[in-house]
């Protein structure tokens, strides 16, 4: 589980493709990594990657066709940034909401404002997860933890702050921009709990 409160923002460093697979290196850049064992997970841009080779620097993950398939990771490239967090630890505070890594589609960036010192983005996602997006509710755009502004069928529109913009990838967002989506967990265990009280 992750927060989506992001650590750090990483950098692919080399890409290999492995019968049909991919394995990413990726800097951490200021994200400590001291404490990572092998098999630990990292989420990279709202993907939980397990790591199968560390150094004080870099790990490295390998992405199965499916991730490839659901995700933006199959756009990656050598230079992509990457918003970074560790998993929880039962010792961490939970600053954001409760995050799996797992991503449920991909939304893209409609368009961009600046409103004061801040930016505002309309964002479309794939119509089947417009149920699971409520104003004022949470959303994990790239495993960045956001409130909703406002909803209107399947696009939603955030307000980004200057410290996010900093340090995260949105500050690269612009309209075109593929972005990994995650829905809230209640929402979703809310849906299925009716399922079965029906």
């Amino acid at each position: 589980m992750f927060t989506g409160i992001v650590a750090s923002v990483g950098e692919v460093t080399k890409t290999e493709q492995i019968g049909g697979d991919l394995r990413l290196t990726v800097s951490v850049g200021d994200l400590s990594i001291a404490d990572v064992q092998l098999g630990d997970s990292i989420m990279n841009n709202g993907i939980c990657l397990t790591v199968i080779e560390f150094d004080t620097n870099s790990f490295v993950a390998d992405l199965s066709e499916e991730t490839l398939r659901v995700t933006t990771a199959g756009d990656w490239k050598v230079g992509t940034r990457i918003n970074l967090e560790k998993s929880l630890t039962l010792q961490d505070r939970l600053g954001g909401h409760l995050v799996s890594g797992h991503v449920d589609g991909v939304g893209e960036v409609l368009s961009r404002e600046t409103q004061a010192r801040s930016e505002w983005f309309c964002v479309s996602a794939p119509p089947e997860l417009a149920k699971y997006i409520a104003q004022k509710g949470s959303i994990t755009v790239d495993g960045t933890s956001l409130t909703v502004n406002a909803v209107a069928d399947n696009e939603f529109t955030l307000t980004i702050i200057p410290h996010t913009l900093e340090n995260t990838v949105i500050d690269g967002y612009q309209p075109g921009t593929k972005v990994n989506l995650e829905v809230d967990l209640i929402a979703r265990y809310a849906e299925r709990l009716q399922q079965f009280d029906a």
